[in-house]
């Protein structure tokens, strides 16, 4: 590998230091002379030269052989290239003619559908290929001129009762929610008189306990009417009583006392003030009396 990689000169540099180190000894040792020397030398030389010769051949072919192989591999690769190029335009190919046979075989069921659609049709006109032939003759016996214009005139008489067919619907959809709401306001009437009736059990009740309460009542109002009537005949006895101690003492007083008739707690007042002053005279009368008493007891 070393050997490869040097030039001419230097490969005959190389085998004359190898000589030198190798083979002069061997001859300097064996005493060889001077003559077989160079004539090895010379030997040397040539096949020296033959060997360069054959080096730069070599050399060459190598050249020559890189060159080729550089093209045999551009050529690889343009091969691969045109391959894969090939490789995708086959699959987009297979794809394209994949998605042809999709479209085609959807094709054929869209071809065979309208095919049955166009049967159908054919087969409803020949069906209704009478109601013409009755039209025909509609327009023959009224005052159309044309079937268009019967089928306008059964279109415009279609749209009515569909007109009419829908503000039925629209009235009984307006009755079921009148129904319902009447539903509703008569349950809640019923519970407001369900209502009612309980309040006026409660009333009732509360008015039969009125009423005897008011029986009780009324028996209490005679009994303090009749207790009134004792006490105001009492009171008005207890009164004219008052009066008359009033004027007694107003004639043992032998004044005028400006005391009004009905006002008798002035007149008990008067008359309490009377006895006090009685009273106190008596007290006084009796004090007198026991010191007279004693006094004559002592003279004695």
């Amino acid at each position: 590998g070393a050997v490869a990689a040097m030039d001419n000169e230097d490969l005959s540099e190389y085998f004359c230091m190898h000589y030198k180190k190798n083979l002069l000894p061997l001859l300097t040792s064996q005493l060889s002379s001077h003559v077989m020397f160079s004539l090895h030398c010379q030997a040397f030389k040539v096949r020296m030269e033959a060997i360069n010769c054959r080096w730069r051949d070599l050399q060459g072919k190598e050249a020559q052989l890189k060159a080729y192989t550089q093209k045999f591999e551009k050529f690889i690769q343009e091969n691969d290239k045109k391959r894969i190029r090939a490789l995708k335009k086959a699959s987009k190919e297979r794809e394209m003619k994949m998605q042809r046979e999709k479209e085609l075989l959807r094709a054929r069921r869209e071809l065979e559908a309208l095919k049955d659609k166009h049967q159908k049709i054919y087969s409803a006109l020949q069906k209704y290929s009478i109601f013409n032939k009755y039209l025909e003759d509609v327009v023959k016996v009224s005052e159309f001129e044309e079937i268009r214009e019967v089928i306008g005139r059964h279109k415009t008489l279609v749209r009515m009762q569909e007109d009419l067919l829908q503000s039925a619907q629209a009235r009984m959809e307006m009755i079921e929610k009148a129904k319902v709401l009447l539903a509703q306001h008569t349950e809640e009437k019923e519970d407001k008189i369900l209502q009612y009736n309980n309040e006026l059990a409660q009333l009732q009740t509360r008015f039969d306990q009125a009423h005897s309460d008011v029986l009780i009542w009324e028996s209490h109002w005679a009994h303090i009417q009749n207790t009134a009537a004792e006490k105001t005949l009492l009171l008005g006895t207890i009164k004219m009583a008052t009066l008359n101690l009033f004027q007694c003492v107003s004639k043992q007083l032998k004044k005028s006392l400006n005391v009004p008739v009905e006002d008798t707690h002035r007149q008990l007042d008067m008359i309490q003030q009377f006895i006090q002053d009685l009273t106190d005279i008596c007290m006084e009368v009796k004090r007198k009396d026991y010191r007279l008493s004693h006094q004559q007891t002592a003279t004695f």
